[in-house]
């Protein structure tokens, strides 16, 4: 199965990221969103990564130019019917995922592989709805795509040997450090990081030490490059809140469930760094741990 030319569903974070990383890679990339205004932040986005590379010294100015060159917007589905393969990036919700897959099968051609960045659903589930199961694998990138090294490929019970060697293969080329999962919620990185950030929540809740303290506890007795807390905000209170449910739905165990306090935090809007406010209050010059008054 060779690649040459990618398809990105969605333009947000996530899929501006993957779209990058493959036009630089030397990859025809059409990445699509549900409209111009999402289309158009997503690729000025993507543009203003790409100049901090520059700026960086990571790439040239010229290596910019031909990644760009590489990259096409559209609002149209159907101009993933010449792609080898299709990443989806879209919400981490099934029935909008589902609803994708089953269109992109109207469109697409079916020795195309359909991949998913999912964090927390399954592939099987996504599948289920698909007449080719086998065609279906998880290319699960983190964030920022352009700075993270890991690619975790997940194989459902379904994905044929040649569709996982070729996701696999695509992820080496992009310069990325693939692992193999198996299609379980959470994966590998998710199933030991999310408890381990939810209970960073419960040692807060349970007044076991300050935001401040936890973090600096776990970044210089760990080594851990940040603290749990200041990742939570990082990823988005919202986000984590709702892949803890997911994985919680998934396997009933406690260590899953959402913490009280992240649940009222997320729905007093307090979702971390994009918002503003989360376990740190970004308002001012430097971060300050955030009164939470609970």
């Amino acid at each position: 199965m060779k690649i040459t030319k990618v398809g990105i569903a969605g333009c947000g974070i996530m899929g501006s990221g993957i779209a990058q990383v493959c036009a630089l890679a030397g990859y025809e990339t059409v990445v699509r969103e549900v409209n111009q205004n999402l289309l158009d932040r997503g690729l000025d986005k993507l543009r203003a990564s790409l100049g901090k590379s520059v700026d960086r010294e990571q790439i040239t100015q010229e290596e910019m130019d031909e990644a760009l060159h590489k990259i096409h917007g559209t609002i149209n589905l159907e101009e993933f019917s010449g792609c080898d393969l299709i990443i989806e990036a879209i919400v981490e919700d099934l029935d909008e995922k589902r609803e994708l897959f089953g269109a992109l099968e109207e469109v697409c051609d079916e020795m195309a592989i359909f991949a998913s960045n999912t964090s927390s659903l399954t592939i099987t589930d996504m599948a289920s709805v698909s007449e080719n199961p086998a065609r279906f694998v998880g290319l699960h990138f983190f964030n920022p795509v352009p700075r993270m090294p890991l690619v975790e490929v997940v194989r459902s019970l379904e994905t044929t040997d040649e569709v996982f060697a070729a996701a696999f293969g695509f992820a080496e080329d992009l310069g990325k450090k693939p692992i193999e999962c198996k299609d379980n919620s959470g994966f590998v990185v998710n199933l030991l990081l999310v408890p381990y950030m939810l209970d960073a929540i419960r040692a807060v809740e349970n007044g076991v030490a300050g935001i401040k303290d936890i973090d600096q506890g776990m970044e210089l007795g760990a080594g851990h490059p940040m603290g749990p807390l200041t990742l939570l905000d990082f990823v988005g209170l919202d986000t984590t809140y709702h892949i803890a449910d997911i994985m919680f739905n998934e396997y009933r165990e406690k260590r899953y469930a959402p913490p009280p306090l992240l649940k009222k935090m997320v729905q007093s809007g307090m979702y971390g760094k994009k918002s503003g406010r989360g376990f740190y209050d970004y308002s001012g010059e430097e971060p300050t741990p955030a009164d939470l008054n609970f």
